[in-house]
């Protein structure tokens, strides 16, 4: 059996805010004894572009002129040359988080072009009344062959604070058709570049059915939204990428027309 080498944090869900103390023991297990030329840890915290299957043709453009932004870099020695006994080894480390001049620690987060590896921010409601009519839908082709409908309601807040539900209502006032179902989708917008260029790719990360069949007019339908903690993260925006969260309102109609009404979020942590 050989050496080995193991490194265990004292916090357990091992998430930290910068300037924070990171604080573990390097656990260094084996038989016999082994020499040394010192010990040191390292801790490194990047942003990278990473190209997935559906980037291809995309990205390779400016690919490579996208460096990984490496926001924290500590080195700190541990032990100076010499011999470790035959057995267990623990030795404790503690060290603060500072980030590199000028950059931010960004929260880590694993999306389809944009990873980061290792913000609390201000909030400040910003509620959104709504209506939704064939007038006023865009992208539209034919609207006169659109049923007539009227639907109202509002978000209390389009700036969200993620550990918390994106919540409001919605009415159906009147419908010419019969409702089929409303929806609630959560659309995760991932944009990253250069000067040379950029692209911008929209991804559904969470859908919710908040209405089930013909509702009644004029019935308060709740809307309520847990952010999905793996595929969400506070809104960023950087030169290189930016990641930006929308939700949109999804109603479809008999036979089989489908409205959408979208709404720009930003996402904090607090």
């Amino acid at each position: 059996m050989g050496t080995t080498l193991d490194i265990k944090i004292k916090r357990a869900n091992k998430v930290y805010h910068a300037g924070e103390m990171l604080s573990g023991v390097v656990v260094i297990s084996g038989k016999d004894s082994v020499q040394h030329q010192g010990l040191s840890l390292t801790v490194e915290g990047t942003v990278n572009l990473q190209l997935s299957a559906k980037s291809v043709g995309v990205f390779e453009a400016f690919y490579n002129s996208v460096k990984p932004i490496q926001v924290i870099n500590s080195t700190i020695e541990m032990v100076k040359p010499g011999k470790f006994p035959g057995g267990k080894t623990e030795i404790p480390f503690e060290f603060p988080l500072h980030v590199k001049s000028n950059k931010v620690l960004y929260e880590t987060y694993h999306g389809v072009f944009v990873n980061i590896q290792p913000q609390k921010g201000k909030w400040t409601p910003s509620p959104v009344d709504f209506t939704i009519t064939p007038d006023t839908l865009q992208n539209v082709k034919e609207r006169a062959l659109l049923p007539k409908f009227l639907i109202r309601g509002h978000l209390n807040s389009t700036n969200c604070v993620i550990t918390q539900p994106l919540t409001g209502e919605l009415v159906v006032e009147s419908s010419e058709a019969a409702i089929k179902s409303i929806e609630l989708q959560l659309v995760r917008v991932e944009t990253c570049g250069c000067a040379e260029g950029y692209a911008r790719d929209a991804t559904e990360i969470q859908n919710i059915q908040i209405a089930d069949g013909d509702v009644c007019r004029g019935l308060s339908i709740p809307i309520y939204m847990v952010f999905p903690r793996l595929f969400t993260c506070p809104t960023l925006e950087t030169t290189n990428f930016k990641v930006e969260f929308e939700v949109n309102i999804v109603v479809l109609l008999h036979p089989d027309h489908l409205i959408t009404e979208n709404f720009p979020l930003k996402l904090c942590r607090m």
